[in-house]
């Protein structure tokens, strides 16, 4: 369980760290699953070129387009995820950040497994994942399970605490409404970040509202993450939006 203290960071920061959180033959156990599906190009698939972010592959014939960003429909490619996702420790630490009993998991944004790779993953820019989704509510967290350890080097998460708590001028976002780079209060926001950096293990819970941004994997080795996102059973997505393509799973 989390502390009261956790409790009340993650609604002033928007963010908690749940230290080896994970057993590590469960972290294992996911990470080989995930390793296997890459291998063998497993879909459903989102591949860099995709998003074309800075530093992606700039065509699927260039050099490195065929470089997978995340495997996607976690909970669906195998029960151990599924199982995961569903995990009565998982359970109780997000009844407690939204202070409820009914969680529903969302089989439409997130439920993938990132894998961050060498030499063609790109940088993602300052964002709110809010910003794709579409439920009556804005409340929604993400917990994101690091199965190797993530800091600067491979492209760990940074974050701005409290930035959940703001509202922002649409005239601070772009056309993809990223953080405009060019605007002085957006440079004076930014300087407040802080890297998220993980141990194998360790769970990084976030709101939806929350600003973070990743860097690109310099080192030599895959990066693996595991994300999932939850609600309140009775914020309900808006019908025909990519909210509702999926039915939400009690757990």
């Amino acid at each position: 369980m989390l502390t009261t203290a956790d409790v009340s960071g993650f609604h002033e920061n928007g963010f908690i760290v749940a230290k080896g959180l994970v057993p590590d033959t469960t972290r294992a156990e996911l990470q080989l699953i995930a390793e296997s599906h890459l291998q063998q190009n497993l879909a459903p698939i989102e591949y860099e070129v995709d998003v074309q972010y800075p530093g992606s592959p700039l065509g699927s014939e260039a050099p490195g387009g065929a470089t997978a960003r995340r495997l996607l429909q976690a909970c669906s490619r195998h029960l151990a995820f599924r199982n995961w996702a569903a995990d009565a420790n998982i359970k109780t630490c997000l009844q407690q950040l939204f202070s409820l009993k009914n969680i529903g998991l969302s089989q439409c944004h997130h439920n993938c497994i990132m894998t961050k790779q060498p030499g063609f993953s790109s940088a993602t820019l300052w964002h709110q994942d809010i910003r794709y989704w579409d439920f009556d509510q804005e409340n929604l967290i993400s917990a994101w399970l690091a199965l190797g350890d993530e800091d600067r080097k491979n492209g760990c998460l940074r974050v701005i605490p409290g930035s959940h708590r703001m509202v922002l001028e649409p005239g601070r976002f772009d056309a993809a409404m990223f953080l405009r780079a060019d605007l002085a209060e957006n440079k004076a926001l930014i300087k407040c970040a802080e890297k998220v950096e993980l141990k194998a293990g360790d769970m990084l819970f976030f709101h939806s509202k929350l600003f973070h941004a990743a860097g690109r994997n310099l080192t030599d080795t895959i990066k693996y993450s595991v994300v999932f996102t939850y609600h309140d059973v009775d914020n309900h997505p808006i019908a025909s939006t990519r909210s509702a393509r999926f039915p939400s799973i009690k757990i």
